[in-house]
């Protein structure tokens, strides 16, 4: 057999073994692996503590208690409008019974498809649905099972953070340790680079969809814009996802046709103004991937991880690009998930404008 197919063979084998490995130790790898991903985004905060003579320890703690405070008022403010919803629940349901009569009413006027077989294809679709919010149910008890294993290895992970690097330059041959010393500080750079300015990206998103939706005079839109904002972790499903649920339930609360024209308008503006200028500007072209290698990251997290997969895929997968660009051998893997690099004339609308 050729050396290159044997070669191959063997890099493809060690693929599906790592895959394996990620399938069968989900329960322990889940978490380390959000616990690495939100110490790489509090990671640039704890360097600026410790720069100001804080106590390392202390800094960690720091940066425990700001993703705390976080979290805490992104609930708050989740459960408040949650609260507010529920409180009129009785009003949708009625409205949505109302207009599901007129859909039915409306499919057997124009296509003749019977009540019956309506129902019929509703019941055949109902396990799918089911199966969806038992799936995304057990995927928000498994987080909060594991939130406070999570939160000891974000800790952990900031606090011994140099000795995790003096251990991968001891894995280094005395020759190369320049170079892995290198590739170490680069993919620190870039992540926090990357996580720090998604994170940015999610809240200039909450500014848009808010301003957008309360112009519009959508109800509870702050908790629409929240919810967009936080689905934009999720490429191409996420956005359409969380507009699709603000259309629906404006239109179940008696939202006039310009209402949800608008809505639609400004999910147009706001992904205009992302994919032109937001990520160009603050997440830079260095760690996007294009959009095949994107779709793929997103359906292996699901069947690997599930739904917690699909929220980690992108920025894991970044991740790993960061490290191919920074490693010869694997720089045409990195290559082959980034994107095209655009001629000098296809550059992002905000750089032709500022240049």
């Amino acid at each position: 057999m050729d050396i290159s197919a044997t070669a191959t063979i063997k890099k493809l084998l060690v693929l599906f073994l790592v895959i394996a490995g990620l399938y069968f130790a989900k329960t322990f790898l889940m978490p380390l692996a959000i616990g690495s991903v939100l110490g790489a985004l509090f990671l640039p905060l704890a360097k600026w503590l410790e720069a100001r003579r804080i106590p390392p320890l202390l800094a960690v703690f720091i940066c425990f208690f700001v993703l705390l405070l976080v979290m805490g008022s992104l609930g708050y403010v989740l459960v408040w409008q949650v609260r507010e919803l529920a409180s009129e629940a009785a009003t949708i349901r009625q409205r949505g019974l109302v207009m599901l009569a007129d859909l039915q009413q409306y499919l057997f006027r124009q296509f003749g498809i019977s009540l019956d077989q309506q129902s019929r294809l509703f019941n055949e679709q109902k396990p799918f649905f089911s199966q969806l919010i038992k799936g995304t149910a057990g995927a928000v008890t498994s987080l909060a099972s594991s939130s406070l294993l999570i939160l000891i290895y974000m800790i952990l992970l900031l606090f011994y953070r140099r000795h995790i690097g003096q251990f991968l330059l001891r894995l280094a041959p005395p020759d190369q340790k320049a170079e892995m010393r290198m590739v170490v500080t680069s993919v620190a750079r870039v992540s926090q680079q990357y996580l720090l300015g998604l994170s940015k990206m999610i809240v200039c998103l909450w500014i848009m969809y808010g301003v957008g939706f309360s112009a519009l005079g959508v109800q509870h839109a702050l908790f629409f814009a929240v919810l967009c904002g936080i689905l934009e972790i999720v490429p191409f499903i996420g956005n359409i996802t969380g507009t699709t649920i603000t259309v629906l339930v404006a239109a179940v609360q008696g939202g006039s046709p310009t209402m949800l024209a608008g809505i639609v308008v400004v999910y147009g503006v706001v992904q205009f103004v992302q994919g032109w200028v937001l990520e160009p500007l603050i997440v830079g072209r260095q760690v996007r991937i294009n959009p095949l290698f994107t779709i793929v990251a997103l359906v292996a997290g699901n069947l690997i991880w599930g739904i917690p997969g699909i929220f980690l895929a992108i920025p894991l997968t970044a991740m790993f690009k960061i490290v191919c660009d920074n490693i010869e051998s694997l720089k045409p893997y990195g290559f082959l998930i980034g994107e095209t690099v655009a001629p000098q004339k296809g550059k992002s609308l905000f750089t032709r404008f500022v240049r």
